[in-house]
């Protein structure tokens, strides 16, 4: 049998899911690296600064730091998410032979998503369940809210 010219070698499948998944663990690795400078920065700022700034000066540092962070951990797991999409449609379109958009890396091109999914924006990422960035980033910055609520009430 004679191969088309339109047909998708496994040797090219391989590779192009091979480099999707490179851009995924990329992206992945990324959120990780983020999260350890955020608590990094927010450690090392109250340790330098302790007993210098207020405790207002201290938590509004610290929360803007964190949303700061938030936003782009947010960021780097929405085009994890879009890399995703385009994992699903190279296997379902490949295996039709369809060669279209072959090695594009672009993960905001919407021709390679699956039909029906929708491009999340960073704020729907930052309280996607399982809530895991909302509990890693949401928890500090509600504490250090309170904490500026308890010094303004001058509770200590």
């Amino acid at each position: 049998m004679e191969k088309k010219i339109t047909d998708v070698s496994l040797e090219e499948l391989h590779k192009e899911i091979d480099l999707i998944q490179a851009c995924i663990s990329r992206m992945a690795q990324n959120s990780f690296m983020i999260k350890g400078w955020a608590f990094t920065l927010v450690a090392a700022i109250s340790a330098l600064t302790a007993g210098k700034l207020n405790l207002y000066a201290l938590c509004a540092i610290g929360i803007f730091i964190l949303a700061v962070f938030w936003c782009l951990d947010a960021f780097f797991l929405k085009i994890e998410r879009f890399y995703r999409y385009k994992y699903e449609w190279v296997i379902e379109e490949r295996a039709k032979g369809n060669r279209e958009y072959l090695y594009d890396l672009r993960p905001d091109r919407k021709e390679t998503w699956k039909i029906g999914k929708k491009t999340p924006s960073i704020i729907s990422v930052m309280f996607a369940k399982p809530y895991t960035l909302l509990m890693f980033y949401g928890s500090p910055i509600f504490i250090g809210i309170v904490l500026i609520i308890l010094q303004a009430a001058n509770i200590f």
